[in-house]
């Protein structure tokens, strides 16, 4: 089979492209290209950097030396437009977005439909995400392919998948999803990749001035409580996010602060004790129905949930699902720092169900 592999320069999607050769089939690598170089970035971005160029290179030298043909893909202004612009507007408006759940779906899992324009043939596409994907048994007149939790919880990458269509999941391999990341490491070293096989794990997206971003100047405002008793100052009040208890210019209170609403219209971060940060209830919208059909409106039902990429699924999370791909979700055991912008992510046992967009939460 001819597989076209995402490729970063990390070890994950090295040690998938060497792991497809080894398996006999002939593997093309291809690399997003997403750095315009207008802004300075951080010292430990994932994937939108100044680094950029020399994880290109890496990609580009493990090709050349395994015989496979690597080819780059200019989508920066597609980046800029479907992730940092969505990113920026979401900030500003006092919501915690995930670049990731949107670059995903609307970028790395396009790929295929960019390699086919520019004559790229192939078969299937792989990455070196954590997860895993459950096709209909062969023979089925009909059935959904599922995405599935990675064997090792605390790598697993579902949460950032949860958007992918079923056209994206049905055509796509993740050959890393049933093994340790120590194992993945282990592979590349002992196949002469010790390099690579020691690149430390990514951080977040973009890891320099966010305020670059944002493209604001500091705005200073009032840390208030949540009976608008002002405690401190802020520099900006995007610079923060619901669930925060340090790094955002408070210090000094009797108990620990935090931060439970961001008001962007008065300028304000809202902050409070951890019980003041306990949600029970939220409401998200644009839901994307994955490993199963998109239920009906009224449909009840119960699974886990996870309201951040990070943790453990809260179980027993009771879903109703409203009209226009919105869906609240009860938990009367509460959850804290439940952020607006942030994805709620629906599961039963290893399977995403879906999930959607939060835009309110109580």
């Amino acid at each position: 089979m001819k597989i076209l592999v995402g490729m970063s320069g990390g070890v994950d999607s090295t040690a998938t492209a060497l792991m497809l050769r080894e398996r006999g089939h002939e593997v093309i690598g291809v690399t997003m290209m997403l750095w315009d170089g207008r802004y300075r970035g951080g010292p430990r971005d994932a994937c939108f950097g100044p680094g950029e160029k020399e994880d290109v290179a890496a990609a580009e030298a493990f090709c050349a030396s395994f015989g496979i043909r690597h080819v780059r893909l200019d989508r920066a202004a597609l980046y800029d437009a479907s992730v940092i612009a969505p990113w920026r507007a979401a900030t500003l408006s006092g919501r915690t977005p995930n670049p990731c759940v949107l670059c995903n779906p609307l970028l790395k899992f396009t790929i295929p439909d960019a390699a086919r324009a520019a004559g790229i043939d192939f078969d299937m596409f792989a990455t070196g995400h954590y997860a895993r994907i459950e096709r209909p048994a062969a023979g089925a007149a009909t059935g959904r392919v599922r995405l599935l939790r990675a064997v090792e919880r605390a790598r697993d990458q579902s949460y950032f998948l949860h958007r992918l269509s079923q056209e994206q999941l049905a055509r796509t391999m993740f050959p890393l999803g049933e093994l340790p990341k120590a194992e993945v490491r282990r592979f590349a070293g002992e196949h002469g990749l010790r390099e690579i096989a020691a690149k430390p794990d990514s951080q977040d997206f973009y890891s320099g001035d966010t305020g670059e971003l944002v493209g604001e100047e500091d705005k200073p405002g009032d840390i208030v409580d949540v009976s608008g008793k002002v405690l401190g100052r802020h520099s900006g009040y995007w610079k923060a996010t619901v669930g925060q208890r340090r790094g955002f210019g408070l210090s000094g209170t009797p108990e620990a602060m935090y931060v439970v609403e961001i008001d962007p219209v008065h300028n304000r971060i809202v902050v409070g004790p951890r019980p003041a940060a306990v949600r029970r209830r939220l409401v998200a919208e644009s839901a994307n129905w994955v490993s199963i059909p998109p239920p009906a409106p009224g449909c009840r039902f119960e699974c886990s949930m996870k309201v951040r990429s990070t943790g453990e699924p809260v179980p027993r999370v009771a879903v109703t699902v409203g009209e226009n791909g919105a869906f609240q979700a009860d938990f009367p055991d509460g959850i804290a720092g439940v952020a607006p912008g942030q994805s709620a992510v629906l599961y039963e046992g290893d399977a995403v169900l879906g999930g959607g967009f939060i835009v309110s939460a109580n």
